[in-house]
């Protein structure tokens, strides 16, 4: 009796397309890196082909390695969910998160001690800034809303993620515009737009990303077992489309070769700077605001086992959000070239802002409701919660720095550094760390995390190290708009420039200190995953024994 024929096996569409057009994309960057005009250029070029392949021969290795069967989208009636990608970019997200802050840390230490650039021009300030600001952004936030917004939809959707190759193309994709951009601005390779520094090439390939990125989230929504669309994936919708239409509003170019990497905006003068701060403004309010109140309203109900305080409030806070933030643009403007109509639109919408911000932060909190006494035992929950408290400060800073007569004064002074760390690193930082502690033991299958000790330990640096940055920048800000705006009798400057950069010193210690505690911070959360991940609980982790109150 013979054996049954073994089933054939067949490429599919997506990966024999996928597989081509990565090679297609090696064979061009070859080209071009032979012809590019600058070294830059052509690195990046090469780092183009060399992804091209690497993609390719994984698309083959994996074709050949599988079954001829894909898996199934249920097992045994339960989702058969896709949590290989969520891990990866739950892990490039600590990754770049230290990173980023490590280089935020050193240009903190320039400020204050500006022989340390050592007169290189990689080390400079202007190249560490951009490095700096997308690294924390775009490559801890942006991974961390990656990896939470699928496992959420997933999760709340009871469907696997859409797609074979498409979630993994997304998360990789990703990361490797994450490295064209840092190597770029490291090599002098920037458009110089404020969140929007790389190059036209960069840009393209971020496109297509997003586009994928979106599929795949809104067709796992559509394919959903769930009658219902749990909240939170509105704000992750509403973050993916709008990012995806402000990418494309802010950065349209036309490159002066395809062998360089030099562009030249559609936009000029006042109209580009009006396109950059609806970019930039809005930036803030749905990649830092929209996606992160995704992970509110999913990562607190879960951790602390109580239903969102008010679901009807949690939908008007999405609508008037949505509505709002998009027109607040303008208020980075002020005193400028712009018409004094515009800037007037952008300071009004900032300030009734405001009220859905504190709509969602109250939602947030009260969702605690029966369910305070969690915070003295659980670090993780208390993180979340501090950093909506920080997303209240923030949301009412912003508003009142909006309006005119306060902007006269803290404009263009560390004041807006304060205001933007404050928001950074107490709502975004706080809120993704919280999410990251409950993806790691959820993604790897962990009773607990590996110690609830370090957990507090990260806490407390990590609050101490945001309480010195903000307060000092506060201080420095007020005082740098005061020494600028101080007249003596006969109405000269009472203060030179170089004299008011001499009172800041002080202040740029104190923030690089608190810098420092923020990174050791997160190290001790590195570490705290790592051995997670590896260890499991911690065998003897003694319980915290309540107090009775006084």
């Amino acid at each position: 009796m013979t054996a049954p024929s073994a089933q054939p096996k067949y490429m599919t569409l997506g990966e024999g397309g996928l597989a081509a057009a990565m090679i297609a994309l090696a064979f061009v960057s070859v080209v071009i890196a032979a012809k590019a005009y600058t070294q830059a250029y052509a690195f990046h070029a090469y780092l183009f082909a060399a992804a091209g392949t690497t993609a390719a021969f994984a698309i083959f290795n994996r074709y050949f390695e599988r079954d001829p069967v894909f898996l199934p989208l249920e097992i045994d009636g339960k989702p058969n969910y896709n949590m290989g990608p969520v891990k990866f970019a739950t892990i490039a997200a600590v990754f770049w998160g230290i990173a980023g802050m490590a280089a935020g840390l050193w240009i903190a230490l320039e400020l204050a001690y500006p022989v340390l650039n050592f007169d290189l021009s990689f080390l400079s300030f202007g190249r560490l800034r951009p490095l700096h600001t997308s690294a924390v952004i775009f490559a801890f936030g942006g991974n961390v809303l990656i990896a939470t917004s699928f496992y959420v939809v997933q999760r709340t959707s009871r469907a696997r993620l859409a797609g074979d190759l498409a979630p993994w193309f997304v998360v990789l994709g990703y990361n490797f515009f994450i490295v064209i951009a840092g190597t770029g601005y490291l090599l002098g390779i920037t458009q110089s737009k404020e969140y929007a520094e790389p190059e036209w090439y960069a840009d393209l390939w971020l496109t297509i990303v997003w586009v994928v990125y979106l599929l795949v989230f809104l067709i796992t929504i559509i394919k959903r077992k769930e009658p219902h669309i749990f909240v939170a994936n509105w704000f992750y919708l509403a973050f993916i489309i709008t990012i995806a239409v402000l990418h494309l509003g802010n950065n349209p170019a036309l490159p002066v070769s395809f062998v360089g990497s030099k562009s030249y905006i559609a936009w000029g003068g006042v109209q580009d700077a009006m396109f950059q701060w609806w970019y930039g403004h809005n930036a803030v309010g749905f990649f830092l605001t929209a996606g992160f109140l995704a992970i509110m309203y999913y990562f607190i109900p879960k951790r602390c086992e109580r239903p969102i305080y008010s679901y009807r409030l949690s939908i008007i806070h999405f609508w008037s959000l949505i509505f709002l933030y998009i027109w607040a643009g303008p208020h980075h403007l002020h005193y400028t070239a712009l018409p004094d109509w515009a800037q007037t639109l952008g300071m009004t919408f900032s300030v009734m802002l405001w009220m859905p911000s504190w709509g969602g932060m109250i939602n947030g909190l009260m969702t605690l409701s029966g369910a305070w006494d969690k915070l003295r035992t659980d670090p993780v929950l208390r993180m979340l919660v501090v950093s909506v408290a920080f997303y209240g400060m923030s949301t009412f800073e912003g508003p009142m720095m909006s309006v005119k007569v306060v902007n006269s004064l803290s404009h263009y002074t560390d004041w807006t550094i304060g205001h933007v760390h404050s928001g950074a690193l107490g709502w975004v930082g706080f809120v993704s760390f919280g999410a990251l502690y409950c993806l790691v033991p959820w993604l790897w299958n962990r009773k607990s995390l590996y110690s609830l000790k370090l957990v507090n330990w990260h806490f407390w640096t990590a609050t101490l190290g945001i309480v010195l940055y903000i307060s000092a920048m506060w201080v420095s800000g007020i005082l740098q708009g005061l020494m600028w705006r101080s007249y003596t009798s006969l109405g000269f400057l009472e203060y030179s420039f170089i004299e008011t950069v001499e009172a800041m010193h002080p202040f740029y210690v104190i923030r690089a200190a608190g810098g420092a505690l923020f990174l050791i911070g997160s190290l001790i959360m590195a570490y705290n995953l790592w051995m997670t991940v590896r260890a499991g609980e911690v065998e003897a982790q003694a319980p915290v024994a309540l107090q009775p109150a006084e």
